[in-house]
């Protein structure tokens, strides 16, 4: 298992991440890892290619429906070739009131949609390394035009785009289009297996999907922490977003599975309301039975042992969750006991 490090610090900022980047290397991490919160993964990740040679570069995620398919294949396209072919390209949808409030940018039809924008970028990047001409014409993009002043030169292969999903759709879609999935945090064991890896294998058995054996990529909570304090102040902090994400309508198929979808409308209900300290209040709602469905507990030895007991045989990568781990020396200890290397 392939084990990645987050490079997210407390600000945010791009000045922090030459140094962060320097320490995922030489502490062993495979990969390096940002998602797009506050800022764009791809400029993070860029600096994070000057600074090192041999980790992955992971975008986990960038909101592609806030791009056109040409606007993210050129900025791929320059990053794959300036890492010397690092780049892991993982693109999520958001929700539909982040694309439409927040960016300003078309909803409709999510799976197919985003099967339609990889399938773009892919052909994109195709005419750009054979010559050919650009033709792709879709329902929600359409690209005919490229002229060689436009065309950015090829030196390594396109990356590989693995596709985050909560629902079976988007699992399906993955499998179909793209080279893996990114499992969302808000998962637990029963629907990694139930649920997702069989929308995978579906997506993977159509004709014309990759032959390769699909990649399954991890954010799992951890809760971990070697005091008590740090203990405690982990599960708050994994119970506060486990209740926001759990407020979140597209997500409830994954409580509707455990039987507690009412949780899903309390916390939707309170989340939209006026209430002062309503975030802090809706982990409350959180008890020890529903944080041990979506996170593992303990200190970091227990809690690495937790995890690849979970979905070990599953999982082809983890990249470690800084809710719950946000300390670097309780990263590289959890790091450390993941891979079974020695402090």
């Amino acid at each position: 298992m392939k084990i990645d490090l987050p490079l997210s610090s407390p600000t945010g900022a791009l000045a922090d991440v030459a140094a962060m980047a320097d320490e995922a290397e030489s502490s062993g991490f495979d990969g390096v890892s940002y998602s797009e919160v506050v800022s764009d993964p791809l400029l993070h990740l860029t600096i994070a290619a000057g600074v090192t040679e041999r980790v992955d570069l992971l975008t986990n995620i960038v909101v592609a429906f806030a791009r056109s398919p040409m606007t993210l294949a050129v900025q791929a396209r320059a990053l794959q070739d300036y890492s010397g072919g690092r780049l892991v390209l993982g693109l999520g949808t958001q929700i539909k009131p982040h694309i439409e409030r927040r960016f300003s940018m078309p909803w409709s039809a999510p799976a197919p949609r985003m099967a339609e924008f990889i399938s773009a970028m892919r052909a994109i990047w195709d005419a750009w390394a054979t010559g050919e001409k650009l033709d792709f014409r879709g329902d929600f993009y359409t690209h005919t035009l490229m002229t060689p002043m436009f065309t950015p030169p090829t030196v390594f292969p396109a990356p590989r785009v693995l596709l985050a999903g909560v629902g079976a759709k988007m699992a399906e879609t993955a499998g179909r289009v793209a080279d893996g999935i990114l499992l969302h945090p808000f998962s637990t064991d029963r629907y990694l297996r139930e649920v997702t890896v069989p929308a995978l294998t579906k997506g993977r058995g159509t004709p014309g999907a990759p032959e390769t054996s699909p990649e399954i990529v991890s954010s799992a909570f951890v809760a971990t922490g070697n005091t008590e304090e740090e203990l405690a102040a982990s599960v708050t902090a994994v119970r506060r977003q486990i209740a926001f994400y759990a407020s979140t309508p597209a997500y409830r198929v994954v409580l509707d599975l455990h039987g507690i979808g009412e949780l899903g409308e309390e916390l939707t209900t309170l989340s939209k309301s006026d209430r002062a300290g309503k975030w802090s209040e809706m982990g409350t709602l959180i008890d020890d039975e529903i944080l041990e469905l979506f996170a593992v507990v303990g200190p970091p030895a227990e809690a690495a042992a937790a995890l690849r007991a979970r979905a070990g045989e599953v999982v082809t990568r983890y990249e470690i969750n800084n809710i719950g781990v946000q300390t670097p020396s309780l990263q590289r200890e959890l790091a450390r006991a993941l891979k079974g290397t020695a402090a």
